[in-house]
């Protein structure tokens, strides 16, 4: 498949502060490199389609990064959007359906995620999310966010960890009135009708949203 991919690069970053009280998070340094580096580098290597990506808090900052790159962006610059609705503002760009989504705050040791995924979708799917294991998670204290039923479909529990990548169809963001929403919004509408699935990722994941995960996420890259 060779499917358009946004990039979610417009939030503000509060619990990464005081590092991002000058830069957003998007750029901070992990390993080396900005943290949308490991993002874009994983999807450039699996082959995805076009690539955008969504800005807001400083995001002439992250234009300025990403020059030259065959980047679209979609600017939320008047007001944030969220992540289901910034996909929405994003769709003329993405040209396409389905979509991929991927957070630009995570790291990640292993097979390649957006590869995976890819390999994963099948066409019943409504969306289909990249899951985690607690055991191969690092720098993320939540309880857990789905379990996959024997089918392969998602439901809300305690379990999983969403990692931030999935395969959507957009036609569902017609349903919804709002135009700031989250995905969690889209997702419950989708899950309802029996469309969201799960798969579940083969390495380790580590969530980078706070400046103490760094050395975490550091440490699991081997650097």
């Amino acid at each position: 498949m060779n499917l358009p991919i946004l990039f979610f690069a417009a939030g503000l970053g509060t619990r990464m502060a005081p590092l991002t009280n000058t830069t957003p998070k998007p750029l901070i340094t992990v390993a080396g490199k900005p943290l949308i580096d490991h993002a874009l580098d994983l999807a450039t290597q699996a082959g995805t389609g076009a690539k955008v990506v969504n800005l807001h808090y400083r995001g002439d900052m992250i234009r300025q990064h990403l020059a030259g790159q065959n980047i679209t962006f979609s600017d939320e610059s008047d007001a944030l959007l969220e992540t289901g609705g910034g996909l929405r503002h994003a769709l003329a760009l993405l040209n396409g359906n389905p979509v991929m989504t991927m957070n630009t705050d995570a790291v990640w040791n292993g097979p390649n995620p957006v590869t995976q995924i890819m390999q994963a979708w099948q066409p019943e799917m409504e969306a289909l999310l990249l899951l985690v294991e607690k055991q191969n998670v690092s720098g993320h204290h939540g309880p857990g966010d789905f379990w996959v039923d024997a089918r392969g479909r998602l439901h809300r529990a305690p379990a999983a960890i969403y990692t931030g990548l999935q395969i959507i169809r957009t036609d569902v963001l017609a349903e919804i009135d709002e135009m700031a929403f989250s995905m969690n919004v889209v997702w419950d509408i989708i899950a309802a009708r029996g469309g969201l699935f799960g798969t579940t990722y083969d390495g380790r994941w580590c969530d980078v949203g706070q400046p103490s995960s760094i050395p975490v996420a550091e440490a699991m890259l081997d650097v």
